[in-house]
């Protein structure tokens, strides 16, 4: 499985997952496969995306897309994100 992490920081979250939800068909037509959203417990607003995807080259073709870009802007995302692409080497239990 690829992931792609991103971290972030948004002016609001209510505003940007708004956006986010709303750009979930873009993500699924570009090969996501799902995602997993968490925040920095101690400030709410810089936030962790994990998102699966089927293939790492579409994985990188989303991240450097225009319309990203533009849907991080629209979302308020007030910062430069930080992107990772992963690969899982194991599943450990603990």
């Amino acid at each position: 499985m690829t992931y792609m992490l991103v971290r972030h920081k948004a002016e609001d979250y209510a505003k940007w997952k708004s956006v986010y939800d709303e750009h979930a068909p873009t993500r699924k037509a570009m090969g996501g496969k799902g995602s997993l959203l968490l925040a920095n417990a101690d400030n709410p607003n810089e936030l962790l995306v994990l998102l699966e995807w089927d293939d790492l080259n579409k994985a990188r073709e989303f991240a450097g897309s225009q319309d990203l870009r533009e849907t991080m802007a629209r979302a308020g995302v007030a910062d430069v994100p930080d992107i990772y692409f992963c690969e899982t080497l194991e599943r450990m239990p603990f």
